[in-house]
């Protein structure tokens, strides 16, 4: 390996310090890990440093076709010394200036879809409700008088019709008015014993039901 190659290689390896540096203060930032669970924490800084390697190595193989010298090692180390050192502090504050900037952008973006989308189609939901139940309010009263109507126009056609047939049973014969009026209690008296063993079936087989 040149001279050249190996000045690129540390200098590449010096920013990759820098990067991991940086990389595990945002990692550390996003993953809160007082409030996450260990196996959380533990999955996720092994996803880390996997990821981590495999820049390095990729990293390496760009630079030096992946060599692997012993100052590659302290050139990480010094590149990440040199963050914490120089640039932890500044870049936490530009982080969660960052953080703060998004979150904010993000609830105006909430606030504005609430009021331009959501609350429009509420409103026109809610219109169209009460809409269609000033429709249905309106068909019930108009069937209900339209009923009432119907009642009193059949009850006015119906009327003389009655008079008419109360005059001409006062002309039917006696003998006539028993026969209908027996048969008629007749029926009346099948339609109670039909009812009753009903009634009756039906006790009898909850009855057997229950049992």
């Amino acid at each position: 390996m040149t001279l050249t190659v190996q000045f690129y290689t540390m200098l590449a390896m010096f920013g990759m310090g820098g990067w991991i540096g940086l990389a595990l203060d945002t990692h550390g930032r996003f993953l809160k890990r007082p409030t996450r669970a260990r196996w959380v924490v533990f999955m996720n800084d092994l996803l880390f440093w996997i990821v981590q390697g495999l820049i390095l190595f990729y990293l390496l193989l760009l630079v030096n076709e992946g060599e692997l010298r012993v100052y590659i090692f302290l050139a990480v180390l010094c590149g990440y010394a040199a963050y914490q050192s120089l640039l932890k502090g500044f870049y936490l504050n530009i982080l969660e200036r960052i953080i703060l900037t998004s979150l904010a952008i993000y609830r105006f973006a909430i606030k504005v879809g609430n009021l331009l989308l959501v609350r429009p189609i509420i409103g026109l939901i809610q219109f169209i409700f009460v809409i269609i139940l000033g429709i249905l309010n309106f068909l019930l009263r108009f069937v209900k008088w339209a009923s009432q109507l119907l009642y009193s126009f059949v009850k006015i056609i119906v009327a003389p019709l009655f008079w008419i047939l109360k005059i001409l049973w006062n002309f039917i014969p006696h003998t006539i008015k028993n026969f209908f009026i027996k048969n008629i209690n007749k029926v009346a008296g099948f339609l109670r014993k039909s009812k009753n063993i009903f009634v009756n079936l039906t006790s009898w087989w909850k009855q057997l039901f229950k049992k």
